[in-house]
């Protein structure tokens, strides 16, 4: 549940980053329109979010608000990380991320 909780993380942070002009143009070419802009905005803030709800699941209401911004801070550093060096492997993380951790979900926890 924590590779879930983190791959929606960095979803949401790439998500927002592709709102912005100049990391659109590196990853993907030219500016977002404002439909682009707002669409991704909202699918990143509701990532980050949604990101939360593994982490409260799996390690309750205390230790789980402290582990959520544990995985912010991780999924933001790597994309920080990823962005300037390998921006099409960013890029490519964001899906595969969320998906690597609904698979491994059930095989962690039973």
């Amino acid at each position: 549940m924590a590779l879930l909780g983190f791959g929606l993380a960095y979803a949401g942070f790439l998500g927002l980053s592709l709102a912005m002009d100049r990391h659109h143009a590196e990853l993907l070419g030219g500016r977002p329109a404002t439909a682009r802009r707002r669409l991704l905005r909202g699918l990143g803030w509701g990532l980050l979010g949604l990101s939360l709800l593994p982490c409260l699941a799996l390690w309750g209401t205390g230790i789980g608000l402290v582990s959520w911004l544990g995985l912010l801070t991780a999924a933001g550093l790597g994309l920080i990380l990823l962005i300037p060096y390998a921006p099409r492997l960013a890029l490519w993380l964001g899906p595969l991320l969320p998906l690597a951790g609904l698979l491994a979900w059930p095989i962690l926890v039973a």
